[in-house]
């Protein structure tokens, strides 16, 4: 067992704050890894602050991981000392279910074991990546391709991976009009994603503030929620809508904007539930479905394509004395578009 620094919520709700915490003995198959950025994910506060049920305290967050291999086991066969890795949203499953072994690990039978705030194999709760060092075994661990800096990828390995999945799935391509639900962190990494592939993309915001920057970003058309003729003019508009919005929607309003056949995906994980009239997806044969990240190869599917189209996510980089007021920043919709943090301030 090795002590190393980290920043952790003691307790539900309460400000995160430095401290320490235990890392297992580089095993076998396992690399040690110097971390030298982790992104900060709606879903740590979510998770810090009891918002999808009780967590695990001390809580270390972070599932953006990005880092230097320092150590390798005996008998691990894919990275060596110096190699620029990743560690995203999971870092075990169980192998042997039928989705572990087609890639889809996410979607563990057994259930994956996150990043942090989960137990692993042994009963010994999991810490994240807003932490110094992190060993994670091989097979759970991804390289990051030189033609991305580090900073602007630690952010794929949650948010990159959690729009490529569903905009590669449901055919994102030349030919099809995608919308994009919500300019943040995740959305920013949509539109920039959804262009590389080669849609007509459409950001849906709640209002025109970040216009210019959807347009930057890629996007052909930008749309403000708040208006209601956005959807009297965009009905019957778009064959996939990728929501990244964390609160409930009017799921009627939403869905009137599918083509016939058109499916609205769900990657926004509200607190609240949703409700909706089932003659919204009757009647244009209409499909509402959901995506929670990808498996591993296809998480290193999604750095080799951000990597190759040059998509890096937007980020503004800072300490980890300031992680408390980030938090309240990005509750507030305050930052453009990812925090991350400079591990080396821990």
């Amino acid at each position: 067992m090795s002590t190393v620094a980290a920043y952790a919520a003691p307790a539900a709700k309460a400000p995160l704050e430095r401290t320490t915490v235990e890392r297992r003995p580089v095993g076998e198959f396992d690399v040690l890894i110097d971390i030298k950025y982790a992104g900060i994910c709606h879903s740590d506060i979510h998770q810090a602050r009891d918002g999808w049920g009780e967590g695990i305290y001390p809580m270390v967050p972070g599932h953006e991981i990005a880092g230097l291999v320092s150590e390798v086991g005996p008998g691990v066969t894919r990275f060596a000392v110096g190699d620029r890795v990743g560690v995203g949203c999971f870092v075990d499953s169980c192998r042997t279910c039928e989705y572990c072994e087609q890639g889809l690990e996410q979607f563990c039978v057994k259930g994956m074991t996150g990043t942090y705030n989960a137990l692993d194999k042994n009963g010994e709760p999991t810490y994240g990546g807003y932490s110094t060092h992190i060993v994670v075994d091989e097979n759970y661990t991804v390289r990051i391709p030189d033609a991305l800096a580090l900073d602007v990828a630690a952010p794929l390995l949650c948010a990159g991976i959690t729009l490529y999945s569903p905009l590669r799935h449901w055919n994102a391509g030349p030919g099809k009009k995608v919308a994009i639900l919500g300019l943040g962190g995740l959305g920013h990494m949509g539109v920039k994603i959804a262009d590389a592939l080669g849609a007509e993309v459409t950001v849906l915001s709640q209002s025109l503030r970040k216009k210019d920057d959807g347009l930057r970003l890629g996007a052909d058309h930008y749309y403000a929620t708040s208006d209601p003729a956005t959807f009297e003019r965009l009905a019957s508009s778009f064959d996939l809508i990728v929501s990244t919005v964390s609160a409930p929607l009017d799921m009627d309003a939403f869905l009137s904007l599918l083509k016939t056949d058109g499916v609205f995906v769900n990657v926004g994980a509200p607190e609240e539930p949703n409700s909706l009239n089932m003659g919204s997806l009757i009647g244009g044969r209409k499909t509402l479905a959901g995506s929670m990240i990808g498996g591993i190869a296809e998480t290193q599917e999604m750095l080799d394509f951000c990597a190759a189209h040059g998509l890096g996510s937007e980020i503004e980089l800072i300490s980890a004395d300031q992680v408390n007021e980030a938090y309240e920043r990005v509750v507030a919709s305050d930052v453009r578009y990812r925090f991350v943090i400079d591990a080396a301030t821990i």
